[in-house]
């Protein structure tokens, strides 16, 4: 759809009515508050009364199997960043081309690629970042490996430097988290697996907070999971070093109790952490130490989850339920306001990558999120719009369901098609 309106809705940063047009990707007109004059009539408007408009949602750090990104759309989100650790590694520039052709083709949302810092990952020789970054990355990083090499990184930063791209670090030294499966900890000694120290994040967190302060350059801390590593990142912005973090859904609401009598859904990394520092992150978010919200969606086949714990592969998909916890676990027991949570998947994470402004204004790109904030839903990961179904939130009874995805002009989802007009 080249054009359409919304009516009705409520603005999410001021609460008030907000109607909007859009009309070839672009929003063309807005009416906010009940005595602004009337929007003239369109044959395509959809009515939002109880609903809250956003801009879209961002996520910086998404692992793809293929850019076909219903998931995305289904949980709000109109730009997602993709990491390199695809199959070819992303670090050529003929495979950040390749993804944005086919994100262009395929897609249900933008798709920002995030390419290698090293070659093959191998975190050895740096990738071609300025012919990279001129393709279309939008960062460098070698998640799902940390750069281990503190030589490497910092000919990283420096490399960077001009680019005005981050170096997004997978903080984990390798040499203490190998072998490990779950938190090093009572529960995992209970279970006999072999668990990752909390310090196998921390000590690789100063490091590159270090080498930030050493080179002037940007370094994202991704997935940040306990206590100390949210303290050195408070410790880099009270020395205004360029440094910013984020933190996911999973960690500021599970523990690692949740693997209970080894549930594979509950293993990803960084594993779970006991519930200090659960309540760490928590506050982290509330005192504005964390800079956005993030996914790192990582869908699984049933098969690889199935294996026995120490087997089966790292990660969860979480696309479709991040907006429902961060609104249950956030803004419900009064951690954060609604608006700011919003902020933390839309602004936060366009001024962490220097993604374009998307606002609910005129000239803006039509990426816009409509949801419930109150509506209540059970998680059925059979209904799921991803393939993929790896999720430990299985059951939870969650507040705040999406109705609505427009990217650039497009719905990308709605909730009332796919559940033949049951919802509204």
């Amino acid at each position: 759809m080249s054009a359409g309106a919304i009516r009705g809705a409520r603005d999410w940063r001021s609460g008030a009515r907000i109607d909007l047009d859009w009309e070839k990707g672009v929003v063309t007109r807005v009416r906010e508050g009940e005595d602004a004059p009337a929007l003239p009539a369109h044959p395509d408007a959809f009515d939002a009364r109880g609903l809250v408009l956003a801009p879209g949602l961002v996520d910086l750090h998404v692992h793809l199997r293929e850019p076909g990104t219903a998931a995305a759309a289904a949980g709000g989100f109109t730009s997602i960043a993709c990491m390199p650790n695809t199959n070819p590694v992303i670090d050529r520039v003929e495979w950040v081309e390749w993804l944005l052709a086919r994100a262009e083709k395929v897609a249900h949302c933008r798709v920002l690629p995030i390419a290698a810092v090293t070659i093959g990952q191998a975190g050895e020789r740096l990738t071609e970042m300025h012919a990279l970054a001129a393709a279309g990355a939008v960062a460098f990083s070698d998640d799902g490996r940390p750069v281990a090499s503190a030589a490497v990184m910092r000919r990283a930063l420096e490399y960077a430097l001009d680019l005005g791209r981050p170096i997004v670090g997978h903080e984990e030294d390798p040499t203490l988290a190998h072998g490990g499966h779950m938190h090093e900890g009572a529960v995992a000694t209970r279970l006999g697996i072999q668990g990752i120290p909390a310090e196998a994040e921390s000590i690789m967190v100063r490091r590159d907070v270090e080498l930030a302060a050493l080179t002037g350059g940007r370094v994202h801390l991704a997935h940040l999971s306990c206590a100390a590593s949210l303290e050195a990142l408070r410790d880099a912005k009270r020395r205004d070093l360029r440094v910013t973090g984020e933190v996911c859904p999973h960690h500021f609401v599970l523990t690692d109790e949740a693997v209970g009598e080894y549930d594979t859904m509950a293993k990803m990394n960084p594993p779970l952490r006991p519930a200090a520092d659960r309540d760490a992150v928590i506050a982290a978010i509330a005192d504005g130490t964390v800079d956005c919200l993030a996914t790192d969606h990582a869908p699984h086949t049933a098969a690889e989850k199935l294996q026995p714990f120490d087997a089966a592969p790292f990660g969860i998909v979480g696309l479709e339920t991040a907006l429902a916890l961060t609104i249950t676990h956030l803004v419900r027991p009064g951690h954060v306001t609604l608006e700011r949570a919003i902020e933390l998947w839309t602004e936060a994470p366009r001024r962490v990558f220097g993604l374009p402004e998307v606002a609910l204004a005129a000239g803006s790109p039509a990426d816009l999120t409509l949801f419930d904030p109150d509506e209540a839903w059970t998680v059925e990961p059979e209904a799921f719009r991803s393939k993929a179904r790896n999720t430990p939130f299985a059951g939870h009874r969650l507040h705040g369901r999406v109705h609505r995805t427009v990217c650039a002009g497009r719905v990308t989802h709605d909730a009332t098609a796919l559940a033949g007009g049951a919802l509204r």
